[in-house]
């Protein structure tokens, strides 16, 4: 006899099926346990934990030989989830519960030695994956809530073996798990609270709007890392298919506590320290890293230089794609990874940077050995690229700015309001709608500026060596900066404005303000030896 039941395999997110099944063989003088199917470390050793789950709810294994076959046999095994399901099977090929208890239900679990069922990462893709294949799912009643998430599907979430053996004869009913709570985050801070930075509070509110990737340079104290934290207050909760998104990745790296979820964007910020596996994801089980944790959320790295260039390299394909491929000898498992990049720099190594007082005595060739660690490739992905200057006394002195996150979330939402209706106007997405995805007919189409817009364009674009991504780029945020000043069409003071943030990106477009300013170029509005950033004319 044998007897089946069905458990998953993970593939990044992706809960794959797997049939169990265990056959008892022959009459031996002692237990045979043989386990087959390319399991992994942690599989094989579920021989020993369902021995001791048996024993210590007085079941002795029968002396016979036990194959337990994990098909398909070619897919890796992963995990400590099989437990469950290896003893249910077994427990129904030595007839302790009836061999059609098992129809119609998946299982994943750990056991413990006294019969416990503990906890396991994946139990809201699980559920989905056991939902799609018209199955109701068994697992650990500390992941129940976290599985009822997952819809319709039918859930079981014992605390115990013989818990849930006893439900299978009727001595024992078990009830379905009521989804987690939705949770909110914490108290959001306030953009009130920083005092001066006004460009650079405009710079974040543009990248609310449009979720293009930003860049903070400026010397220890500005304020960069105070405003990225302040950025999540700007932007709009996860909508439903997000939070779906989101939460998948959290389950499979097994950080959702109690089936808790939030609508809150994800904020992740790894230290300077963190290797390439740990920002895409990788290790003996290929766990998502915080590329994939702040999917649909933020990546804030503080201190840019200071990460590999190995590390930071590794996210140039995801900032395009929007995942992650994490490839193995044996498999290659795909991560969503569509995060807004932010990040904060010192201009130098010693902080302060060529100008003011503490200047580095070593500028400007310690500025760009610093700034050298960076790749031009990382720079071109980075949309928004705003110098934070020192704060003064004086501007400490100030009363609170008499606008804050309420005021600015009000206007990010009202631009993200616009870029949904023209998706929906497109016939796209509306999930797909933010300017910084904007590609192809969709950006030909809404990010077209004016002539003077367009010429504008063209010669910063000869003058400065903008890139075809660089260009893509800067017409996006030219796109969003209209979108929050209520204009449906891109203007030249849109083109302007974007071309000032692009302007400090290092690589091809590096020496930009020094091209126009030798050339003096009367076509761009630009007096020889003025920085574009002080060419207040460019907006008009």
């Amino acid at each position: 006899m044998v007897a089946r039941v069905v458990t998953v395999a993970f593939d990044g997110v992706e809960a794959r099926r797997v049939d169990v099944e265990v056959q008892l063989v022959g009459q031996d003088q002692q237990t045979v346990f043989n386990i087959v199917g390319l399991p992994d470390k942690a599989v094989a050793e579920s021989r020993e934990r369902v021995r001791g789950a048996f024993a210590g709810i007085g079941l002795a294994l029968p002396a016979k030989r036990i194959i337990a076959n994990l098909a398909p046999a070619d897919l890796p095994k992963e995990g400590s989830h099989f437990d469950l399901p290896i003893a249910l099977a077994l427990m129904a090929a030595m007839g302790v519960i009836a061999p059609d208890a098992l129809d119609g239900w998946a299982a994943i679990g750990e056991l413990g030695l006294d019969g416990q069922i503990a906890r396991v990462g994946g139990a809201l893709p699980a559920a989905v994956a056991a939902d799609a294949l018209g199955l109701g799912l068994i697992c650990p009643e500390a992941t129940g809530p976290e599985a009822a998430w997952a819809g319709g599907a039918r859930i079981l979430a014992p605390r115990s073996l013989i818990g849930l053996v006893n439900h299978f004869k009727g001595t024992q009913l078990l009830r379905a798990p009521e989804p987690g709570p939705l949770a909110t985050g914490g108290a959001v801070p306030d953009l009130r609270e920083v005092k001066g930075q006004e460009g650079a509070k405009r710079a974040l509110e543009i990248a609310a709007a449009g979720g293009h990737n930003l860049l903070f340079i400026g010397p220890p104290g500005s304020g960069k890392s105070m405003m990225a934290q302040r950025l999540p207050g700007l932007l709009p909760p996860l909508t439903s298919q997000e939070l779906l998104e989101t939460s998948m990745v959290w389950s499979v790296a097994g950080l959702i506590e109690r089936g808790a979820l939030t609508r809150d964007r994800p904020f992740r910020s790894p230290h300077h320290s963190a290797s390439m596996a740990a920002l895409t994801g990788g290790g003996l089980r290929a766990k998502p890293g915080e590329a994939s944790l702040a999917h649909n959320g933020i990546l804030f790295l503080d201190e840019l230089p200071e990460y590999s260039a190995q590390a930071l390299d590794s996210l140039r394909a995801p900032l395009e794609t929007g995942e992650i491929v994490v490839a193995r000898a044996n498999a290659h498992v795909r991560y969503p990874a569509r995060f807004q990049l932010v990040a904060a720099m010192n201009p130098c190594r010693c902080g302060m940077g060529g100008a003011g007082r503490g200047a580095c005595g070593k500028a400007p060739r310690c500025q760009r050995d610093y700034q050298n660690r960076i790749s031009g490739p990382m720079f071109d992905r980075i949309d928004l690229t705003v110098e934070t200057p020192p704060v003064t006394a004086a501007d400490m002195a100030l009363p609170p700015p008499a606008e804050g996150t309420a005021e600015a979330h009000a206007r990010v939402a009202a631009a993200r309001a616009m870029q949904e209706d023209r998706a929906r106007a497109a016939g796209l997405d509306p999930s797909q709608a933010l300017n910084a995805r904007a590609s192809g007919d969709t950006l030909d189409r809404f990010a077209t500026p004016d002539e003077a817009g367009r010429m504008l364009l063209m010669r910063a674009g000869e003058a400065g060596g903008l890139t075809a991504r660089g260009w893509t780029r800067t017409l996006r945020l030219a796109r969003t900066i209209a979108d929050l000043d209520g204009c449906t069409g891109v203007l030249r003071r849109h083109i302007a404005e974007a071309l000032i943030y692009r302007r400090n990106s290092i690589g091809a477009e590096a020496d930009f303000d020094r091209r126009v300013a030798q050339r003096g170029d009367p076509s761009l509005g630009v007096r020889g030896g003025d920085e574009l950033s002080q060419a207040p004319f460019l907006y008009s």
